[in-house]
């Protein structure tokens, strides 16, 4: 059995309208996650030990060259 409506707040609703309405947000959010970066990716050649802060202060390798 399909919904024709739903009741919000005492407010009848076609259900039909409320799957377009969705269809129209994820289309927003499509179009709002395609914005350029606002800098220059660039690719971190480091060892992945050496990425992060946390890991060179735990695995210093100044020394190890």
């Amino acid at each position: 059995m399909r919904l024709r409506h739903i009741v919000i707040d005492g407010k009848i609703h076609l259900w039909s309208d409320i799957v377009q309405l969705r269809r129209e947000q994820l289309a927003a959010l499509k179009r709002q996650a395609a914005q350029s970066t606002l800098f220059e990716v660039k690719h971190d050649a480091r060892p992945v030990t050496e990425r992060k802060a946390a890991d060179r202060y735990l695995q210093p390798s100044l020394f190890a060259a």
